[in-house]
């Protein structure tokens, strides 16, 4: 263990799991969604860094070496990537958290389809580009279609795009599916109707099968039927904000045990929104989905810590990383990492939490997106500036 991570090992706050590596990311520490293909990891940045993309080679995870950066376009931020095979896909978004800058001043928005056959040179093949904000969260997995939350013309709210990508050449929109009412002119339903002060909109979707699950921040969860990649229809919905405070950011299918663990995002510093919790839903009658229990919450001062106490994230049982339905790792802004034995659906356990000191000038670390491989590393981001993190859970083994 070098120095560094030394330091940051003896000022944390942990249990059942230590830091093994770490990058600052040469200073462009806003690190968001992370894949590991091959050797090396992929990381795309918030944008509140010039940078879109950082490639590391981590074949010693302990000393992580930084190979190439990549900017982001003017008034962009790229800040998801998806890797099947030597294709690697990357979102373009106008930033939503910059908002000195003026609406006449344009910005790149849509899917950009990269080549990485030269695995730390990414070649721009291919881009599905799209008018008004952009893309936002995507799951990109068997090679053919990209799951995605996009701004569509006609929609005004965000939708879900199925991008075809097996021309990657030529991406082009493969079907899309809308929370009803949001669509120019059409009436919204009684059961969609949002209560004072929420949105409803897509954040991002999962596949299994022909079946897609899909976060709606504060409308929850809506099941689509995807048999018919050109038509998705919805099969149900839950929604349990209010009272809960909402903003479903992603919903991972537990296929075998059919569950679906849903995570809400915070969004506000010092705890100033509703509760957020990650949640076990019970799917095994589709048409009428059920909250079963929910993961139980860091205790301690994390509000008048700074920054955003909450979940963000879960790993996500990507083809190629870690898969396990009865052990979830999740990131939670100010709290670090938690890691939950979920084996019993109706009392999940902590088993594993890592909180880092925080980053020099930072108030509060900002754990973001989370990335588990094989063998049982954990790669961690921070949103704000400390970059990548390379952990490991020291507790019973749980497959």
């Amino acid at each position: 263990m070098n120095a560094e991570v030394a330091a940051i090992q003896a000022k944390s706050e942990c249990f059942n799991m230590r830091v093994i590596g770490h990058h600052d990311l040469n200073g462009h520490g806003d690190g968001m969604q992370l894949v590991k293909h091959g050797k090396y990891i992929y990381l795309a940045h918030l944008g509140t860094s010039p940078m879109a993309l950082s490639i590391l080679d981590v074949a010693d995870p302990s000393v992580p070496q930084l190979i190439t950066q990549m900017a982001h376009a003017d008034n962009t931020h790229a800040h998801k990537v998806q890797i099947v095979g030597d294709i690697l896909i990357q979102n373009q978004e106008r930033p939503y958290f910059d908002k000195s800058v003026p609406d006449s001043v344009p910005n790149e928005a849509g899917i950009k389809v990269y080549s990485i056959e030269n695995p730390t040179q990414p070649r721009e093949i291919g881009y599905l580009k799209l008018p008004g904000k952009g893309v936002r969260r995507m799951w990109f997995s068997d090679g053919k279609y990209a799951h995605v939350g996009a701004y569509l013309p006609g929609i005004h709210e965000r939708a879900y795009l199925i991008a075809d990508i097996s021309n990657p050449t030529s991406p082009k929109e493969a079907g899309r599916w809308w929370i009803p009412g949001t669509k120019e002119g059409e009436a919204t339903p009684a059961d969609w109707t949002p209560f004072a002060g929420e949105h409803f909109y897509v954040h991002g979707a999962i596949p299994h099968g022909d079946r897609a699950y899909v976060a709606l921040v504060d409308a929850g969860m809506a099941i689509i039927d995807i048999s018919d990649i050109s038509k998705p229809k919805a099969i149900s919905h839950i929604d349990w904000s209010p009272p809960f405070g909402g903003y479903a950011h992603t919903t991972l299918p537990l296929p075998n045990r059919k569950l679906v663990v849903a995570v809400d995002e915070s969004v506000k510093y010092d705890c100033k929104e509703g509760e957020k919790r990650v949640w076990i839903i019970d799917v095994r009658e589709e048409r009428n989905p059920v909250i079963v229990s929910t993961c139980p919450v860091p205790q301690g001062d994390f509000c008048s810590r700074g920054l955003r106490f909450g979940p963000h994230n879960v790993h996500e049982n990507r083809p190629g990383s870690f898969i396990s339905e009865n052990i979830i790792f999740v990131t939670y802004y100010n709290a670090g990492l938690r890691v939950f034995d979920i084996r019993n659906q109706y009392r999940p356990e902590e088993v594993g939490y890592f909180i880092p000191p925080a980053p020099d000038g930072q108030k509060a670390p900002m754990f973001n997106d989370v990335y588990v491989d094989t063998d049982g590393l954990i790669y961690v981001t921070d949103r704000v500036k400390g970059g990548l993190y390379v952990l490991e859970y020291t507790g019973p083994k749980i497959v």
